[in-house]
């Protein structure tokens, strides 16, 4: 293979800085080990945040979700180890990440853990109609 997983995040700079907007991704494929039995353990991991200056690069960040696929953690020290180095990569104004681990045991884990800047708040939400897919077609 011409890559290889990497603890390494990249970022690239925000392109709207003066804007708080949304980032929101879904990496269906996360894996990493049992500490206790070695057996795999599979996540859905949901990023969202609002960045400040940086955003993460989303090549470096498949690397790094790989890089913990043959290491065993804990869900929740795993989940606040990956919103730790998002933070420290990206520094956003705003970072939650859920993980939603698989069936283990017979019991599904999710695991939310968020990062707030410092002072900063979020701007009001302003609540607009919702469309449902495909709503300008007709029946």
């Amino acid at each position: 293979m011409t890559t290889q997983p990497t603890k390494t995040l990249e970022t690239f700079p925000n392109p709207q800085p003066g804007r708080d907007y949304h980032i929101h991704m879904e990496i269906p494929e996360f894996t990493c080990l049992c500490p206790k039995t070695g057996q795999p353990d599979f996540a859905t991991l949901i990023l969202d945040y609002i960045a400040d200056e940086k955003c993460v690069e989303l090549k470096s960040l498949k690397l790094y979700i790989w890089s913990f696929r043959n290491e065993g953690h804990f869900h929740e020290d795993v989940t606040n180890r990956v919103l730790d180095d998002l933070v420290t990569a990206t520094q956003p104004r705003f970072m939650r990440l859920t993980a939603k681990f698989y069936v283990r045991g017979g019991i599904f884990t999710n695991v939310v853990a968020e990062h707030r800047k410092a002072g900063w708040q979020p701007v009001p939400l302003v609540d607009l109609s919702q469309f449902q897919t495909q709503s300008n077609t007709r029946d």
